[in-house]
């Protein structure tokens, strides 16, 4: 969900895919603050919607898509010195706030003094070092997987679908191709996990 909002923006405010939209995106809000000497502007209010643990990124992207284009037609346009620059700044310290105050709650509840951050998302800097403030406050240990690894890849997923196909699920005789069922906003906190 994070990723997908931040290649959403990326597109909106006509980023390249090269290397990927959220390195783009970071690299953006680094001008930003690089030319602010690191004594930025208040943050553009943008919805912060935590609910417990869910995150809803709707109404950021919504908002944020909505100032680009007023943006536009008040005669600006994407070339505005910084002003890109700094909606990635905002974007990014809003969404990775609303991630560490859910880490931070995930972490409280089940008693955990450690963090393993993954995914394309985990390999932002800005991300990591929120997270990394977030569990010094906590006495805690922040841990971040090799880059390589970090993005999305069929490895990550073929592994998880092995070790489930391999456990005692009763999956073990196979699943004819007509049986199966694809879920596309597969939560993962609903299946019962049993490898």
């Amino acid at each position: 969900a994070v990723g997908n909002m931040l290649d959403k923006f990326a597109r909106i405010i006509k980023l390249s895919n090269d290397p990927s939209p959220g390195y783009n995106i970071e690299q953006m809000a680094l001008k930003y603050v690089k030319y602010k000497n690191n004594i930025v502007d208040r943050l553009i209010e943008l919805p912060y919607s935590v609910k417990g643990m869910d995150v809803s990124f709707a109404g950021i992207l919504t908002k944020i898509t909505k100032i680009v284009k007023d943006n536009q037609k008040n005669g600006k346009n994407d070339k505005t010195e910084y002003f890109n620059e700094y909606l990635c700044y905002c974007l990014q310290e809003t969404i990775f706030s609303m991630l560490i105050e859910i880490t931070e709650r995930a972490m409280a509840h089940v008693g955990s003094n450690e963090v393993l951050i993954v995914g394309g998302v985990g390999c932002n800097k800005r991300l990591q070092e929120m997270m990394g403030i977030m569990c010094q406050q906590r006495n805690a240990k922040v841990y971040g997987m090799d880059q390589r690894y970090c993005i999305d890849n069929g490895a990550m997923i073929a592994c998880a679908g092995l070790k489930m196909f391999m456990s005692d699920d009763g999956m073990k005789n196979g699943i004819k191709l007509e049986d199966s069922t694809v879920t596309q906003r597969y939560r993962t906190d609903e299946p019962y996990v049993t490898w």
